[in-house]
C-alpha cells in the first residue's frame, strides 16, 4: 500500500498509513488505527479535567472575595473610610479603626522578612552549592523540612519560653518598658518560621543553575565567591525572589504564634518594643466575642483587608519577577 499523508484534522501531515497502522512523525511512535481515537479521547478528557480544575480554583478565590465583601457591607456602611485611617478600636462604642492592626501586620511581616533573608539565602547556597550531597546535607535538609511542618502554636510556646525572656532582658538593658511581648518578639518568631519556606525553594532554584555556566566562570578566572555572585545569584534571582515572596505571604497570614507573643494591644505602636496587634491576631482574639452585627462585620472587613493586602503584594511581586526575568 502506498504511504499517504492524512489530509484532514489537526494532525494533517503528521501521520502516514502503514498497513493498518499510523506512524506519528512528532512522537516517532507506530500507532494502531483503532487506538488513535482512544488516545484522542483521553487527551480531550485530560484537557477538560485540567480546565475544570483551573476554573474551580478561580471560582473558589472569587467566591471567597465575594463572601467577604457581602459580609463586610454593614461595617462599610457604618464606618466608611474611617475604618482604614482610624487609630481607635473600641467595639463597646462602635468605633472601628484598623490603622494599628495594619501597621502591626506590615511591620512584623517585613521586619521578619529582612531578618530571615540572610539566613534563608545562606542555607540555600550551603545546600545548593557547597554541600549538595552527603550525610550532613541530608540531615540539614530534613531539619529545614521539619521546621516548615511544625505547627505555629509550637513556635508560639517556644517563643514564650525563650524569646520573650531574652527580649525582656534586652529591653531592661536599654532602659525601655520591659514587656517582653512586643512587635520585635513577633517579628523574630515570624522570621524563624518563614526561613524554611524560602530556604527550601531557594535551594531548588540554585541547584538548577546550568553547570556549564559555572564552569565558564571558573575558566575565566573567577573565584568561587565571584562565580556565586555573578552566575548563581544572577541566574536564579527571579526564583529567589519568588521564594521570598512565598515566605512573605506566610508571614502576613500567620496567626497563632504572633497572637501569643505580640502583646495584643489595640494602640498604634510607637517602637518595636511596644506591644501591638496584627489583623490576623485581632480576628483570632475577638471573633467569638463579636455580639453585634457591626462588630462581626468589622472583623470580616478586617479579613477582607488582609485578603486584599496579600493580593496586592503578590501582584507587585509577580511584576517585579517579570522584570527580573527580562533583565536576566
Amino acid at each position: 500500500m502506498e504511504k499517504e499523508k492524512i489530509k484532514k484534522g489537526k494532525n494533517a501531515g503528521n501521520f502516514r498509513d502503514l498497513s493498518g497502522t499510523l506512524w506519528d512523525n512528532e512522537s516517532k511512535v507506530l500507532l494502531p488505527l483503532e487506538s488513535l481515537d482512544k488516545l484522542r479521547l483521553q487527551e480531550r478528557n485530560f484537557k477538560a479535567g485540567l480546565s475544570t480544575a483551573s476554573a474551580l480554583i478561580l471560582a473558589i478565590v472569587t467566591g471567597i472575595f465575594i463572601t467577604l465583601v457581602i459580609a463586610s457591607l454593614p461595617s462599610i456602611r457604618a464606618t466608611g473610610l474611617v475604618f482604614f485611617s482610624g487609630s481607635t478600636w473600641d467595639p463597646v462604642k462602635n468605633i472601628y479603626g484598623t490603622l494599628p492592626f495594619l501597621a502591626g501586620t506590615v511591620i512584623t511581616s517585613f521586619l521578619a522578612l529582612l531578618i530571615s533573608i540572610p539566613f534563608s539565602l545562606g542555607v540555600s547556597l550551603f545546600l545548593g552549592e557547597y554541600y549538595p550531597k552527603g550525610w550532613f546535607s541530608s540531615a540539614l535538609r530534613t531539619a529545614v523540612d521539619l521546621m516548615a511542618g511544625i505547627p505555629s502554636v509550637i513556635y508560639g510556646f517556644w517563643a514564650l519560653l525563650i524569646l520573650v525572656p531574652l527580649v525582656r532582658s534586652l529591653e531592661t538593658g536599654i532602659g525601655v518598658s520591659a514587656y517582653g511581648v512586643s512587635i520585635l518578639t513577633a517579628s523574630l518568631v515570624l522570621a524563624i518560621m518563614i526561613i524554611p519556606y524560602s530556604a527550601s525553594l531557594g535551594r531548588e532554584v540554585i541547584a538548577m543553575v546550568p553547570k556549564n555556566l559555572k564552569e565558564a566562570a571558573y575558566a575565566m578566572g573567577a573565584t568561587r565567591f565571584e562565580m556565586i555572585k555573578m552566575v548563581v545569584i544572577s541566574y536564579s534571582k527571579s526564583g529567589l525572589f519568588a521564594a521570598t515572596l512565598l515566605s512573605l505571604g506566610r508571614a502576613l497570614g500567620e496567626t497563632m504564634a504572633v497572637t501569643m507573643v505580640i502583646g495584643n494591644s489595640s494602640i498604634l505602636p510607637k517602637s518595636l518594643f511596644d506591644p501591638g496587634n496584627t489583623m490576623a491576631s485581632v480576628i483570632a482574639n475577638e471573633f467569638t466575642e463579636a455580639a453585634s452585627t457591626t462588630y462581626f462585620s468589622a472583623l470580616i472587613e478586617l479579613g477582607l483587608l488582609l485578603f486584599l493586602l496579600t493580593a496586592v503584594i503578590n501582584i507587585v511581586g509577580k511584576s517585579v519577577m517579570k522584570k527580573l526575568n527580562v533583565v536576566k
